[in-house]
């Protein structure tokens, strides 16, 4: 039977795979990634908790952070698309100081 703790282990494998990509990728379209992967991996862990304690609101959290990340990652393109036309680079270490 695959109890809470099955779904806690996926949640958190997710969580540091994208803190890991976080910390040793530089290129943005992998770091937006990285951050979808992290907001994934609370989000199981949301709704594994929700769904042991018989409770919706977990679900609906979860919902919510869904649509956040979603935006985030359309503003998140859209600045990596103009950075690319600018500078025609995605790399994170080159865009330290952004200048007009």
């Amino acid at each position: 039977m695959i109890t809470v703790l099955h779904y806690l282990v996926v949640s958190f494998m997710l969580f540091g795979i994208g803190v890991l990509g976080v910390l040793l990728r530089r290129n943005l379209l992998i770091l937006l990634m990285s951050v979808e992967l992290m907001l994934n991996g609370g989000n199981l862990a949301l709704i594994a908790f929700s769904r042991a304690h018989g409770e919706s609101s977990g679900q609906g959290i979860a919902v919510f952070v869904i649509t956040v990340a979603a935006a985030e990652a359309a503003v998140g393109l859209a600045l990596v698309l103009a950075l690319f036309r600018h500078r025609g680079k995605v790399n994170a270490d080159e865009f330290r100081e952004l200048k007009g």
